[in-house]
C-alpha cells in the first residue's frame, strides 16, 4: 500500500472460506477499486484501497460538504454491502468512509472486537432490515366556507370570523389524529413480525420528493424465513382503500444497519 492510499473497510462477517467467486473482479468500491476480502481472528473484511487525498480526515470533512461526491460514496460504500448480505448469512455494515492506514491497525481491531463482534454477528444472523416510510397523503381542498354574516357597517362578522377559524383548526387537529392512528395501526401489524423495531426521526417531506407529511419511519429487523409473511404484510396494508390518506413505501432487504450497536474501531485510531 502506498502512502496516498488508505484501507476502506465496508462490512465484517465470519470467516467461512474463499468465495465462489473472485470479489475483485465482480464488485467495485467507492473509488471504483476492486474490493477483497481480507481474513483475520475468525472475521472477514471487505476491504479496497482508496486515495487518501479523498479520504483522510481532513479532506474527507470537506468533501462531505460535496453532495455529488457523498451520493457517489454512499452508492459505491452501499454496493459493496449488498454483495457482502448476498456472499454471507449476516455481514456488519460499517459507518460510510471507515479507513484505516493499514491492514495492521485493521486486524488490531478485528482481535480487540473478537467478543463484541462476535456476539453482533450472532444476535443478526439470518435477519436482514425492511425499511418502511409512512406518508399522510392530502387530501382534496375542503368546500369554501359559506359567506360570513356582516355587520350593519357592511364588515364581517368577528364572531363569525373566530368560529370558522375555530372550525378549521378542530378539523386539522382531527385529521392529524386519524392520520396519527392509522399510521400506528400499520406499525402495530408489522412490528408483530419482526424481532427488533428502530423508529426514526420523521423524514423531511421536500428533501423525500413527497409532499405528504411523514407520519412512520421505521426499520424492522426481520428473520429471512419470514420475509415472505412481512412482504404480503406491507402489501395488504398498502391496497387498503385510498381514502384512508396513507402512502406506504418498502424498502430492503437491507443488511441490519439499524440494529448494529457495536462499531468497530482500531485501538489506536485508524
Amino acid at each position: 500500500m502506498t502512502d496516498r492510499e488508505l484501507l476502506y473497510v465496508y462490512a465484517v462477517a465470519r470467516d467461512t472460506g474463499p468465495a465462489r467467486d473472485d470479489p475483485q473482479t465482480v464488485t467495485t468500491g467507492v473509488a471504483g477499486e476492486p474490493v477483497r476480502e481480507m481474513c483475520h481472528a475468525g472475521f472477514t473484511a471487505l476491504v479496497g484501497r482508496v486515495p487518501a487525498a479523498e479520504f483522510e480526515e481532513g479532506a474527507l470533512r470537506e468533501r462531505l460538504e460535496d453532495l455529488a461526491w457523498l451520493e457517489r460514496v454512499a452508492r459505491g460504500h452501499q454496493r459493496v454491502v449488498d454483495a457482502a448480505v448476498s456472499r454471507f448469512s449476516c455481514a456488519l455494515p460499517l459507518r460510510l468512509a471507515t479507513v484505516y492506514r493499514d491492514e495492521e491497525r485493521l486486524r488490531r481491531m478485528l482481535t480487540a472486537g473478537r467478543v463484541s463482534i462476535g456476539s453482533a454477528l450472532e444476535r443478526l444472523e439470518g435477519r436482514v432490515e425492511w425499511g418502511v416510510t409512512v406518508y399522510a397523503v392530502p387530501g382534496p381542498a375542503a368546500p369554501p366556507p359559506p359567506p360570513p354574516s356582516r355587520e350593519p357597517s357592511g364588515a364581517p362578522s368577528g364572531r363569525d370570523y373566530l368560529r370558522r377559524r375555530g372550525a378549521e383548526r378542530r378539523a386539522r387537529e382531527m385529521g392529524t389524529r386519524r392520520e396519527n392512528h392509522a399510521a400506528d395501526v400499520v406499525h402495530e401489524t408489522l412490528a408483530v413480525l419482526a424481532e427488533a423495531v428502530r423508529l426514526h426521526p420523521p423524514q423531511n417531506s421536500p428533501l423525500s420528493g413527497h409532499r405528504g407529511r411523514n407520519v412512520l419511519n421505521a426499520a424492522y429487523l426481520v428473520p429471512r424465513a419470514r420475509a415472505e409473511e412481512f412482504t404480503r404484510a406491507v402489501a395488504d396494508l398498502t391496497d387498503r382503500p385510498p381514502g384512508d390518506g396513507l402512502w406506504i413505501r418498502l424498502t430492503g432487504p437491507w443488511a441490519p444497519y439499524s440494529f448494529v450497536t457495536h462499531e468497530p474501531r482500531s485501538p489506536d485510531g485508524p
